[in-house]
């Protein structure tokens, strides 16, 4: 199976990259988050994948870290819940984030353009007890929607920051508000 793809990209679209290694180019499709750390065209890259093989097609995911992989084939055990649905709930946040959404049972942080509250609602119960042994117990409070650590990180994320980087940005931030979080968070990247 094919495991890891390095090479240097060549087409970056928002659903999909192309890498090529060696001169063949692989088609990965790609969630939001993991397009996130994927250079600009030129640029070498290094994504995890998963190969699905189905009587009609072959399909190459890639994934940004081996925790996204790792959440994309626990949710492809969800009954009821292929590749493409799989890729729309990894979209919605960083996998440690969703892993802990699972955890704290929050349905609506999983919800994604063709994930409705039935199938987010099956995603927990099958998943819950897997991910709870995964997750810290500090994790599980950062997936409330309202919280405003969570929103300004989200916004950093779709200004184009990287997950480590964000946590650096916010670290030692202070405010109530997400907008005060991301106004230091600003400020410091000029630094």
């Amino acid at each position: 199976m094919i495991a890891l793809i390095s090479g240097r990209v060549v087409v970056r679209r928002p659903d999909h990259v192309i890498v090529d290694c060696g001169g063949v180019g692989y088609r990965l499709a790609v969630s939001t988050e993991t397009l996130r750390h994927v250079p600009a065209i030129g640029n070498d890259v290094s994504l995890h994948a998963h190969l699905v093989v189905r009587d009609d097609a072959l399909a190459l995911y890639g994934f940004a870290s081996e925790t996204e992989r790792d959440l994309f084939l626990m949710l492809l055990g969800v009954q009821t819940v292929g590749p493409k649905m799989a890729i729309a709930v990894l979209s919605g946040a960083p996998p440690r984030e969703l892993l802990a959404a699972v955890a704290a049972g929050d349905v609506s942080r999983l919800r994604a353009p063709g994930v409705g509250k039935r199938t987010a609602e099956r995603i927990i119960v099958e998943l819950r007890d897997k991910v709870a042994a995964t997750v810290a117990d500090d994790e599980i409070s950062i997936t409330r929607a309202d919280d405003p650590r969570s929103v300004a990180r989200e916004a950093l994320a779709g200004l184009g920051y990287g997950s480590d980087e964000i946590e650096s940005l916010l670290d030692g931030a202070e405010g109530d508000s997400a907008e005060q979080l991301i106004s230091h968070a600003l400020r410091s990247a000029r630094r």
